[in-house]
C-alpha cells in the first residue's frame, strides 16, 4: 500500500457495548498508511472495543468502517485468553492464521527473534502457561507479528516487559514500515515512535485526532482545558451578574419585571454557552493502604529462593527479613521467576520463606486472578469487608470504591466484564479494605491510567507494613521508598 493512502476510515460510526453502554457517537477519523498512532482515553472509555470494531469482532450500530483494499490486520491483545494457556507454542501461533500452516516452526523462530525471546531451547512444544508474564507478553506480540500485517493493533504491549524488552519493541516499531495503532499508558514509550494520537473522550464519545507524539498532545489538551476553564469562569461571572439584576428588578414590579425576565433569559443563554470541561483528567483520590495493627518483630523472613537460570531451576540461599515499615524491591529480567516467587510467598508454599502467624497478606497479581471474575464489584468488595471486620460497613466500602472511580453502574458489573485498567482499580480498592500486614505487588502499574500512577506511588511510599514490590517501571519505583533491593540476576 502506498505511503499516505488511507488504510482505515471511520465515517459517522456509533456503537453501544451491551445494553445502554454507548462507546462511540457518530465518530469520523482516518488513518494513513505507514503512520504510527497512539489510541488514548480514560480506563473503560472503550479503547479495546475500538480495536474490536476495526478487526470485525464488533459491528457498528450506525456508520461505516472502511478498510483499504486487501488490508490485513493483526491484533496483539493485553492478555492471553485463559482457554489458550494449555496450548503448545506451535498451536498458539497456528491460531494467528485462517488456514493451517504446515511449516510453521521457522516462522515462529523468526518472530521470536524479533521480540527477543529466542533462547537456546526449542520452545515449539512448550505449554504457554509455563512462560512468565513478561515472556507471555512477548508471545502475544509475536503472534500478531507472525502474519506481517498491513495494520498492526497493539493493546498495552509494554505490560510485563522488562527494560530490554521495551527497548527491543520500541526499535522494532520505529523500523516497521506499515501502519501501527497502539493503546498504551507508557508515555515515554509512546513518545519515541508515534506521529499522531486518536483521543477517545469518555463523556462526549467522540474521537479527536491530534498530530504529534504524546507530549505534544498533552500540551494541546492541557491548554484546551485551561481555555475552557477560563471561558467558564468569565461566563459564570456574567451569569451571576444577570441573575442578581434579575432578582433586583423582579421585586420592583411594573415594567421592571419584563427586564427581570429578560435578564433571566440572558443568564440561561449564557449557561448554555458553558462548556463541559473534559473530565478525562479525573484521577483517583489520594488514598492510604491501612496497615494491620499490633504487628511486632519479623513479619517475613526469607532464607532461600528458587529461580530460573539458563532454563533450569536454581535454588539460592540468602538471608533477608522484613519488619513493619520496611520495603523490599525484587528485581530481575523477564523469565527469571519473580512472579512465581511472589505467588509462592503469598500462598505460603515457599519452602524458603516464613510469614509470621496471623499476618494478613495483601497480594496484587499482574493477571488479577486474586479477583473472582464471576462476582460483581459490589459482592467482591463486600466480601473483603466482611472477612476483615465481620460486619458489612456499606458506607465505608462505597466511600473507598468511589475514591477509585468505582461508582453506580460499575459496582453492579461483573469483574470479568471490566477493562483491565478497571480491574486494577478494584484490586487496589480491595487492598485498602483488606488492611494487610504484608503487601506483595506484582507489576502494579500494568493497565493503570498514567494519571493514577503518582497517586498509587505515594500510597505505597507511605505504607507502614512490610512490602515486597516487583515493577519494571523505574519512574514509578523512584517515587517509592525502597529500603532493600534483591536482584535475582546478581
Amino acid at each position: 500500500m502506498a505511503k499516505n493512502e488511507t488504510v482505515l476510515r471511520f465515517e459517522d460510526v456509533s456503537f453501544e457495548y451491551g445494553h445502554n453502554k454507548p462507546i462511540l457517537d457518530t465518530v469520523s477519523f482516518g488513518v494513513r498508511s505507514g503512520s504510527k498512532i497512539a489510541l488514548m482515553g480514560q480506563n473503560g472509555a472503550g479503547k479495546s472495543t475500538i480495536f474490536g470494531l476495526i478487526n470485525g469482532l464488533h459491528s457498528p450500530e450506525n456508520g461505516v468502517i472502511n478498510l483499504g483494499t486487501g488490508v490485513t490486520i493483526a491484533t496483539s491483545k493485553q492478555v492471553i485468553p485463559r482457554d489458550q494457556m494449555d496450548l503448545s507454542v506451535r498451536d498458539f501461533f497456528q491460531k494467528s492464521f485462517d488456514k493451517k500452516i504446515y511449516d510453521i516452526d521457522p516462522k515462529i523462530d523468526e518472530v521470536l527473534e524479533v521480540v527477543n525471546l529466542k533462547g537456546h531451547e526449542k520452545v515449539h512444544d512448550r505449554i504457554i502457561s509455563s512462560f512468565s508474564g513478561g515472556q507471555q507478553a512477548r508471545l502475544l506480540l509475536a503472534s500478531a507479528l507472525i502474519t506481517d500485517p498491513d495494520l498492526l493493533l497493539l493493546d498495552e504491549p509494554t505490560n510485563n516487559l522488562d527494560k530490554a524488552g521495551i527497548e527491543h519493541l520500541t526499535q522494532f516499531l520505529m523500523d516497521y514500515k506499515k501502519t501501527v495503532i497502539v493503546i498504551s499508558h507508557d508515555a515515554e514509550f509512546l513518545n519515541k515512535f508515534t506521529d499522531g494520537v486518536l483521543y477517545l473522550d469518555i463523556y462526549t464519545r467522540k474521537i479527536e485526532y491530534y498530530a504529534g507524539n504524546y507530549n505534544n498532545v498533552l500540551k494541546d489538551i492541557t491548554a484546551r482545558v485551561e481555555r475552557e476553564n477560563m471561558k467558564n469562569a468569565q461566563l459564570a461571572k456574567q451569569i451571576q451578574a444577570k441573575k442578581d439584576k434579575s432578582n433586583e428588578f423582579a421585586h420592583k414590579g411594573g415594567r421592571l419585571r419584563l427586564v427581570a425576565k429578560r435578564m433571566k433569559e440572558l443568564a440561561e443563554d449564557l449557561e448554555e454557552e458553558m462548556v463541559d470541561v473534559r473530565k478525562e483528567d479525573k484521577t483517583i483520590r489520594p488514598f492510604t493502604i491501612p496497615c494491620q495493627p499490633d504487628m511486632i518483630g519479623e513479619i517475613i523472613s526469607i532464607s532461600s529462593l528458587t529461580m530460573m537460570k539458563n532454563h533450569k531451576i536454581v535454588e539460592r540461599n540468602l538471608k533477608a527479613s522484613l519488619k513493619r515499615n520496611q520495603h523490599l524491591l525484587l528485581k530481575g529480567p523477564n523469565g527469571i521467576g519473580k512472579s512465581t516467587l511472589l505467588e509462592s510467598i503469598a500462598k505460603g508454599t515457599s519452602k524458603g520463606s516464613i510469614i509470621q502467624k496471623g499476618i494478613r497478606v495483601g497480594y496484587y497479581r499482574q493477571d488479577f486472578s486474586t479477583l473472582n471474575f464471576d462476582e460483581t464489584v459490589f459482592t467482591a468488595l463486600k466480601n473483603v469487608v466482611l472477612r476483615i471486620t465481620g460486619r458489612f460497613e456499606e458506607e465505608r466500602m462505597r466511600s473507598v470504591a468511589s475514591g477509585f472511580l468505582i461508582t453506580g453502574e460499575m459496582m453492579n458489573t461483573k469483574i470479568g466484564a471490566l477493562s483491565e485498567g478497571q480491574k486494577g482499580l478494584v484490586a487496589f480498592a480491595s487492598l485498602v479494605l483488606e488492611q494487610p500486614g504484608l503487601l506483595i505487588l506484582d507489576e502494579p502499574t500494568n493497565h493503570i491510567n498514567f494519571r493514577h500512577l503518582p497517586v498509587i506511588a505515594k500510597a505505597l511510599d507511605q505504607y507502614q507494613g512490610a512490602m515486597i514490590l516487583v515493577s519494571h517501571v523505574p519512574e514509578f519505583v523512584s517515587q517509592i521508598r525502597i529500603d532493600e533491593t534483591l536482584d535475582l540476576e546478581k
